[in-house]
């Protein structure tokens, strides 16, 4: 169970990349979290934002809206799955050292209970499973606040080292 928190004022852009590829990943989000590195404005679009970092864990809040309904008047299953991709995906990057990158294999949601408009506030968190030297695995839940799940996933990520 959480209490929900509003969204955060993110400083929104495109990051430096000679700033991303001098930092470490966990740096990286929590850079995010005090403003020293631009939000994607995915956050803001899609009203998902990082709540807390930690080294192989993510937690991001999410504000399920009427603007994101499908025609059965329940969230589009499209804004869960970028919840769980984003808190999934991060929780990977913040085991990434200074230079690295990564991009996703594969991701796969199971969704278990309906998200609608009146849900309120969701968190989602995504822990990694296994950090391998070219291949990472993560990961996460979707709750409500009462900590009943809403969605499942995992994913896996492919890690190399980025050219400047």
């Amino acid at each position: 169970m959480f209490q929900p928190t509003p969204i955060p004022e993110y400083n929104v852009g495109l990051a430096d990349m000679t700033d991303v590829l001098t930092r470490n990943g966990l740096d990286l989000m929590q850079g995010i979290l005090d403003g020293r590195t631009p939000a994607p404005s995915m956050a803001r679009t899609m009203t998902q934002w990082i709540h807390e970092v930690g080294e192989g864990t993510v937690e991001f809040r999410g504000d399920p809206t009427a603007d994101v309904l499908n025609p059965a008047g329940i969230v589009h299953g499209g804004w869960a799955m970028t919840l769980l991709d984003s808190a999934l995906g991060c929780a990977v990057h913040t085991m990434l050292d200074a230079g690295e990158g990564y991009v996703s294999l594969d991701t796969s949601v199971r969704f278990v209970r309906a998200i609608t408009a009146k849900t309120g506030q969701v968190r989602c968190i995504g822990r990694v499973q296994t950090r391998g030297r070219r291949i990472a695995t993560a990961e996460g839940v979707i709750e409500d606040q009462q900590g009943r799940i809403l969605a499942t996933g995992t994913t896996s990520c492919f890690i190399q080292k980025i050219e400047g």
